[in-house]
């Protein structure tokens, strides 16, 4: 079952603040680069935490089916779903950030998110999808500095207060591009 281009399927929520840029973290050593004032991003939770990714990189969400297994793919991989022609590999991001619990099963709520990430089409298994909400520089600290030996928060671009949640910011096209998770060999670089 397929379901509505994100910004037209997940309701909008009110612009934290119309005015700055946002900074990202994109490496330990604290580099920053500039992005446009007011990126859009879509949130979802992976068990009781609320994430956003940039809406940019969203292609669709779907309704999760189950895809067909790979031999020896580590355990984040589900496995590959044919989509329109196009095969997809499915990541369970819920595995990949340990946000498993006894609890945590699939069900009417859990989504898959398509990504378009440097050409190459990925699904993201996620809980499920919360909103589409626009965030200023004002909203959002910088990740917290932890040994990578404790917590890697190499994917982290920030930290955002909305309306008294924390919504974590992901820098899903470096996840989905690292060699940790397998695609890089089949990834153009951008």
């Amino acid at each position: 079952m397929e379901t509505a281009a994100p910004t037209q399927s997940v309701a909008r929520s009110e612009s934290v603040s119309s005015s700055g840029g946002l900074s990202m973290r994109n490496s330990p050593a604290r580099q920053v680069r500039h992005v446009p004032a007011g990126r859009e991003y879509l949130t979802f939770r992976l068990g009781t935490e609320e994430y956003g990714i940039d809406i940019l990189k969203v292609q669709e969400i779907r309704s999760y089916e189950p895809p067909t297994k790979i031999a020896n793919a580590p355990a984040y991989l589900k496995g590959v779903v044919n989509l329109r022609g196009v095969i997809v590999p499915i990541v369970d991001l819920r595995v990949k950030f340990n946000c498993l619990n006894e609890e945590t099963e699939v069900d009417s709520f859990t989504v898959v998110i398509v990504l378009n990430v440097r050409g190459r089409v990925v699904g993201a298994v996620v809980d499920s999808v919360s909103d589409v909400m626009q965030l200023a520089e004002q909203a959002i600290q910088p990740a917290p500095e932890m040994s990578t030996s404790v917590v890697d928060t190499t994917y982290i671009t920030g930290i955002a207060n909305v309306s008294d949640r924390l919504l974590i910011l992901m820098d899903i096209e470096s996840l989905m591009g690292s060699a940790e998770m397998g695609l890089i060999n089949s990834l153009p670089q951008s």
